[in-house]
Formats: structure tokens, sequence, C-alpha cells
């Protein structure tokens, strides 16, 4: 495995940002991640196409304390992995494990509290979650809200069931998002717990298509000792945000530090086959 040190900083407007870029094995996929006016972001492209738009990171804790900007990014490296192992049961012999790995580590200025933003980047998508090292500044904490986006590039076309704590048992709905809304009311069906916290709240998986025929996956893997992702949309600038599930008081997370979030998951394709594979 080879590590590379990437280190890229410039001045703009009296301002020190970096950046750093990873591309998948293949080239396909394009992975930004950056630090704006103290704001971490990220973005993805495929073959050219935008995936996830300019889309902040972070996260609110109880108390109002905000792990959403006045970041600078304190390292970052970029490592490759690949191998194939052998499944006891499956359809196929093998499975190659093969992706590039971009961990960047931003660091809050004004209470010297750090997260790992660590991505991997596959040839059919990404992966990214937040990691919390063990630091003087941050223990134990809790989580009022994730506050991870992803920002589509339009109003795509999405099959998608309503945002529900408790339950899956609806009828998949096919809309484009700007219907969402509209449709709410009547994909609430009265056989099911009906515990919806949106008009504009979706459960994960996510499947989307674009007008040119991009398929788009999101998603979540690694669920422990974490709330469950739901997804929350602006359907006026398709934005969707990140809704965790809450306990009986509306806590969405107690965790001590070293510990790290799921893997937030985009599967990208330009066939819809290669989603299901």
């Amino acid at each position: 495995m080879k590590k590379i040190l990437l280190l890229i900083a410039f001045v703009s407007t009296g301002l020190l940002l970096m950046a750093t870029e990873i591309k998948s094995p293949n080239g396909e996929l394009v992975l930004n991640v950056m630090v704006k006016e103290g704001v971490p972001v990220y973005w993805l492209t495929y073959k050219n196409k935008p995936v996830i738009k300019e889309s902040r990171l972070g996260l609110q804790l109880k108390n109002d304390q905000s792990l959403m900007e006045g970041f600078v990014i304190s390292n970052s490296f970029i490592t490759s992995f690949d191998e194939k192992w052998q499944p006891v049961w499956g359809e196929v012999k093998s499975i190659r494990n093969n992706y590039n790995e971009l961990a960047v580590t931003i660091t809050q200025t004004a209470t010297q509290r750090s997260i790992i933003v660590r991505c991997r980047l596959f040839n059919d998508g990404l992966g990214f979650r937040y990691e919390f090292p063990l630091q003087e500044k941050l223990n134990y904490f809790i989580i009022k809200e994730e506050k991870t986006q992803f920002a589509l590039a339009g109003d795509l076309k999405a099959f998608w069931l309503p945002g529900d704590f408790d339950t899956e048992e609806y009828s998949t709905v096919t809309s484009k998002l700007s219907e969402v809304r509209g449709k709410m009311k009547a994909a609430v069906t009265p056989n099911s717990s009906q515990t919806t916290f949106s008009e504009t709240g979706l459960q994960t998986p996510l499947m989307l298509k674009s007008d040119d025929g991009l398929y788009i996956n999101i998603h979540e893997a690694a669920l422990l000792n974490y709330s469950a992702l739901s997804l929350n949309m602006d359907d006026k600038n398709f934005i969707l945000e990140s809704f965790l599930t809450p306990d009986a008081i509306g806590d969405k997370g107690y965790l001590q530090t070293p510990c790290q979030s799921p893997w937030r998951t985009i599967v990208v394709s330009d066939k819809a086959t290669d989603i299901l594979e």
C-alpha cells in the first residue's frame, strides 16, 4: 500500500483554503473535498457529469454545539487498496475490493476539536464517514442532528418510500423529486405505523435517475451504535440532508471517542443493472 501526502494550500481574499481530490481506480469518478470559508464540503462527478454538487458536511451536537463551521484542514492522506477475497457463499467465486482512499483531518479552530472525513472511492461509487479520534476537547457527546448534504443536479426521477422511523411497509412511488410533497399523503397508507417526519422525508436506500440516464443510489453501510439514516429534502433546490432516527427524547446518538459514523454510500452507474450487482 502506497501512501501519498497531499497538502494543497492557497490564499484567496485573505482566507487559507485546502483542497483535496481523488479519482476512482478507473478514473471515471472524481471526488473533491474542501474547507470553504470554514465549512467542510464535497462534490462528486462521474464521467464529467455531476452526481453530487457542492454539499455541506458536519454535525450539530446537543446544547447548541456545532461541528459545522470554523474548520481548517490540518492533514490529508491519499492511499490505494486492492485485494481479492473469497466469500463463503454467493454467486461469484471471488470479490475484488479496490478503492482509492482520502482521509482528511479537519480541525475546528475555536474548540480544537478534530474530525477525520474518510472517503473511499470505488469504480462503482463512494463511501464516506466521520471518524472522531480520541482527543481532549471531544470525549462524550450527544448528536442532535447530522447535517450531511447530498445536493443533486436537478429534478431527478426518484423511486421512493415515505420517511418513516418504524416501517418500510409502503409501496414504492415513482415520481420526480418535485412531486414528492404532493404525493406524500397518498403514499402513507393506513395499514402502516405512519410515523413520517416530513412532507419531503424519504427512506434509504433511495434510487434516483437523471434525465441523461445516470443512476444514483444513496444509502448507508456498517450501521453500528448509531441512528439509522433517512433523508429530508429541500424540494426547491433538490438538496437531500441526513435525518437520523431519534430516541424517545429526541436525541440521535450517544457517542464516546474514539468512534465513527456509518458509511454514507453513493453508488453510481449509467446502467441500472450495475446498481443491483
